[in-house]
């Protein structure tokens, strides 16, 4: 249930939803891509109601990329072009660039005809990850929504992720749902949410000085990071 939820995100750039469990941040996306109908208000994509859109063209202007995103059976070429086959090299490199799998690809033995296993078994979580966006990136989307794509991820994937994602934000827009502090603290605004209400909105500084809810998730990771193994 989402009560008096209001915001609007700019074209291009980062915008991340942060908030505790149950807060209603899936439920934003699930709204956005009209998997859920509103009782009441609007979502407007491009200014139009996503009412009005014909679905099937609402949904080809999204890319969605969740937490342990599926990797098929296959090479990573297959992967990388299962949503859109009409890609060429030029944007293939392009992508590849962006989710700086550049390197992986060239150790790779037969590159991108190099099969990756059973659900991608063959590549990290990380690697996967950046796979998926990579997939997403190459249909061109208008929106890239992110829900908790780094939440399964270590610090050195995360961090591989999180550039990837800043670097997608140059020409996408993007929309990020996350718990880790440190991947919001790159968006370029942020919608603090809990029990289905729109807190407070801001850069990371500015909810930090000033909102208490977004303060106590700060504190809640960077505590957990003080005291795990190696820190």
């Amino acid at each position: 249930m989402h009560d008096r939820v209001s915001f609007v995100v700019p074209p291009g750039g980062m915008t991340a939803f942060v908030g505790p469990s149950g807060a209603g941040k899936t439920t934003v996306f699930s709204l956005i891509e009209r998997f859920y109908e509103p009782d009441s208000g609007r979502v407007l994509v491009d200014g139009l109601d996503v009412q009005a859109w014909p679905l099937d063209d609402l949904r080809d202007a999204i890319g969605y990329v969740e937490q342990d995103a599926p990797v098929l059976s296959g090479t990573l070429r297959e992967n990388l072009l299962f949503g859109a086959p009409e890609a060429g090299e030029d944007q293939l490199e392009q992508v590849l660039r962006t989710t700086r799998l550049t390197s992986m690809v060239e150790a790779l033995p037969d590159g991108l005809d190099t099969t990756v296993g059973h659900r991608g078994m063959k590549l990290s979580g990380g690697e996967r990850q950046r796979v998926a966006i990579a997939r997403a990136l190459l249909r061109r989307p208008r929106l890239l929504l992110l829900d908790e794509a780094t939440s399964q991820l270590d610090a050195v994937n995360e961090a591989a992720l999180r550039d990837t994602i800043a670097d997608a934000a140059r020409t996408t827009t993007v929309l990020v749902v996350a718990h880790r502090l440190s991947t919001v603290t790159l968006a370029d605004r942020i919608i603090v949410m809990d029990a289905g209400r729109v807190c407070a909105t801001g850069t990371h500084r500015e909810l930090v000085a000033a909102n208490p809810l977004d303060a106590e998730l700060a504190a809640t990771q960077f505590l957990a990071t003080a005291g795990a193994p190696g820190t």
